[in-house]
Formats: C-alpha cells, sequence, structure tokens
C-alpha cells in the first residue's frame, strides 16, 4: 500500500526538519522550502522526505507545487504549516512592506494551502491541517509589531478553518510556542543558558504528530507548550 502524505512548509534546520524526521517513519513527506541544498541533503538523510523547493508567498508557484505533490506522491492526508516570515521592531519603526511579507508567509499561505488541499480531505472524510505559531498570536508585544500582527491573523484563521472542517472531519490544529528553540544561533546569542532553558524541536515535532493523530472523540485545536521553567 502506498504511504500516506504529509506535506510540510518551511524546512529549515530546526523544526522543520524535525517535523520531517518524525513524520518520515510512517508518511511520504513533502518538504516544501526556498532553499534547494537545505532540502536535498534531508532527502539524502531520508529515503521518505521528498524535496519540493517553493516560496510559499508566490501563489502560482505554491499552487503548482502542490499539483506536483499530489501527482508523485498523493493527496496530502496531513498537512503542517511551519513556515515563518518574522521582524523585530516597535509599530514606528517596521516598514510596511515588512508586514506584508510577513502576512503573506504565516496567513496568506495557510489560506492557499487550506483551499488547494483542504476538498479533497473533506471528500475522503478525513485529514489534519497543523499550523505552527507562538505566543505572539495572542499579544502585541512593543517589538512585534512587524511579526504578532500577522500570527495573530494566523490563528484566526486557521480557528476559522477549524470551525468550518471540524465538522466534515478534518481536524485543524495551532500550536503555540512559547519558548526560545534550540537553534545555532539562538545559542550563539544566549551563550549562558542551561540546556533546559531551549524549546527542543524533536519535542515540537512529537507535539505536532500528537495533534495529527488526536482521536475525534478529543480533538484540540489552541496548543501552548512552553519548558518547565519558562515564565509565562
Amino acid at each position: 500500500m502506498a504511504r500516506p502524505v504529509c506535506l510540510v512548509t518551511g524546512v529549515g534546520p530546526g523544526t522543520g526538519a524535525a517535523i520531517v524526521r518524525r513524520f518520515a517513519g510512517d508518511y511520504a513527506v513533502a518538504m516544501l522550502a526556498r532553499s534547494v541544498e537545505r532540502l536535498d541533503e534531508l532527502a539524502d538523510e531520508m529515503a521518505n522526505a521528498h524535496p519540493f523547493a517553493c516560496d510559499v508567498t508566490d501563489g502560482e508557484a505554491l499552487s503548482h507545487v502542490v499539483a506536483r505533490v499530489n501527482d508523485e506522491l498523493g493527496p496530502a492526508d496531513v498537512v503542517v504549516h511551519n513556515a515563518v516570515g518574522g521582524a523585530f521592531g516597535e509599530f514606528m519603526d517596521i516598514a510596511p512592506e515588512v508586514l506584508e511579507r510577513n502576512f503573506a508567509v504565516n496567513t496568506l499561505a495557510l489560506l492557499r494551502l487550506g483551499q488547494l488541499l483542504a476538498p479533497a480531505m473533506v471528500e475522503r472524510g478525513h485529514g489534519a491541517i497543523i499550523c505552527t505559531g507562538n505566543t505572539a498570536a495572542y499579544r502585541g508585544k512593543p517589538t512585534f509589531a512587524g511579526f504578532a500582527p500577522t500570527k495573530a491573523a494566523q490563528r484566526i484563521l486557521a480557528e476559522s478553518m477549524a470551525r468550518s472542517l471540524g465538522p466534515k472531519g478534518v481536524h485543524v490544529g495551532y500550536v503555540a510556542i512559547d519558548a526560545v528553540i534550540d537553534l545555532a544561533w539562538t545559542r550563539r546569542r544566549s551563550p549562558d543558558r542551561p540546556d533546559d532553558f531551549y524549546c527542543k524541536p524533536a519535542d515540537i515535532a512529537g507535539e505536532v504528530w500528537h495533534l495529527a493523530h488526536q482521536p475525534r472523540s478529543a480533538w484540540s485545536f489552541d496548543v501552548t507548550i512552553r519548558p518547565f521553567g519558562e515564565n509565562w
């Protein structure tokens, strides 16, 4: 039997790659990212990981790639929108173009993915669309003016999708990560932090997997994860 298909956007060296590794044991994983080299490295590492270079802000390119995934692997059973556009700065300092770009990555790409992939899920009566986010979706801190508005819009869009698709058998969930993720550049930025200060990409991927495979009698939409010592 053909493997079920999982499509993951924003496959970078941290959370995206960890999600691919978590799903590749059971799924054929379509990896989407702009970096061809990074995707090829992961494809060499895992037989069930398939590279599809794509900028998710390009609607035509995204539509083309989704059609390719459908033709080459099959219709997606799970979609993980992990691509993220971010920027730090107060509202007086943020160029409008930055906010527009982040909105295109975080929110418009989710809308397009849902429009492209949800109809087949509804027809089959099952599927999952999971969005990785963070607590910027719930609060507008001063230096997050170029980022938080787009994540808030993303979460509200995901909730609207969940309310529409849930009764049709398709689970939509939002994973808010309230943490500094354990990456090489975050370690360099805070070299004195203890190891357990960071949220591990593999553990984030584990929660994404769990959300995508919840029984229908106990679906979650809003899920927040944080290290045990995080001040919240």
